[in-house]
């Protein structure tokens, strides 16, 4: 009786062995896997050579690691160019009128002519408003993205705030000679969201039409509470409208930005769990809000 007992117990005994050789075998190959993809550029994922359930385990809580590893990796590669075309893009737009009023001061240093000491200074205080709207959008966009807390939601009567901001910028677009078609829906619209940023959104829009638009504007509320916000932009493309709410994107690199004010727009809209949408046809720029 002992002999099998013993032949039995040296048999289990080689089978352990063998199957810890084995997994040794496989943490190894798993160790050098990950080496390997950790630092080359690679979207391969690890495989086991076992069937061994642990180790398969294993081998998955490695791939999902390896995975948020290379989300991590897109993103900060992402991010660096994103930085280093912004700090392109915000240098031009702040050297343009800044080389303009340096231009301006000099020439006013040098005549006594009132006439055109008046017209020098008029530029420079115009140039000087470009500078200050420019850092008040970086400085709201700064903020905004700085923000991780949730926005406080309540029920918004979209019509009246819509209406509201409308009549708030109309000063602005008389200026630009723009006399808005308005057509909002006599249906009462309500939505969760936030006034404050909403009110920003449509500031936002309707700021962007004033700068970029070819002289019109239509702004529509739909039954459905879709809000279309809609201009004639001949310098754009079906590419360029790709491109409009990346961050400090410019329409021209001679104008002002315009990916500040828009970037916000799908910001705000976001995390207040809606969508905007941006489409170009027959040269006509139209935004979408959906709430």
């Amino acid at each position: 009786m002992v002999y099998p007992f013993a032949g039995i117990l040296t048999l289990i005994v080689l089978a352990l062995l063998v199957k810890l050789c084995l997994i040794k075998r496989s943490i190894r190959e798993m160790a050098d896997d990950f080496s390997r993809r950790v630092e080359t550029d690679t979207n391969t994922l690890i495989d086991v050579s076992t069937g061994d359930r642990d180790i398969i385990r294993l081998a998955e809580k490695l791939n999902c690691g390896l995975r948020m590893l290379r989300k991590e990796h897109l993103q900060y590669v992402q991010g660096s160019t994103e930085l280093r075309t912004a700090i392109t893009n915000i240098s031009h737009d702040l050297r343009t009128p800044l080389t303009a009023i340096c231009g301006y001061l000099d020439m006013l240093e040098k005549t006594d002519d009132k006439e055109k000491q008046a017209r020098y200074i008029e530029i420079m205080k115009e140039r000087s408003g470009m500078m200050k709207q420019l850092t008040e959008e970086l400085f709201r966009y700064s903020l905004i993205l700085s923000d991780e807390e949730e926005l406080t939601t309540e029920k918004v009567y979209v019509n009246q705030l819509l209406e509201e901001s409308i009549g708030g910028f109309y000063p602005a677009l008389a200026e630009k000679g723009i006399t808005p078609d308005i057509r909002l829906t006599d249906k009462r619209i309500e939505r969760d969201g936030n006034k404050e940023a909403l009110t920003r959104v449509f500031t936002n829009l309707m700021s962007n039409a004033v700068k970029y638009s070819d002289g019109d504007l239509a702004i529509v509320l739909t039954d459905q509470g879709e809000i279309i916000f809609t201009n004639h932009a001949k310098r754009l493309s079906a590419a360029t409208v790709e491109q409009l709410f990346n961050r400090y994107y410019t329409v021209e690199a001679a104008q002002n930005s315009t990916g500040i004010g828009l970037s916000i727009v799908r910001m705000l809209v976001e995390r207040m769990h809606g969508n905007v949408t941006a489409t170009y046809e027959n040269e006509c720029l139209s935004v979408k809000i959906v709430l």
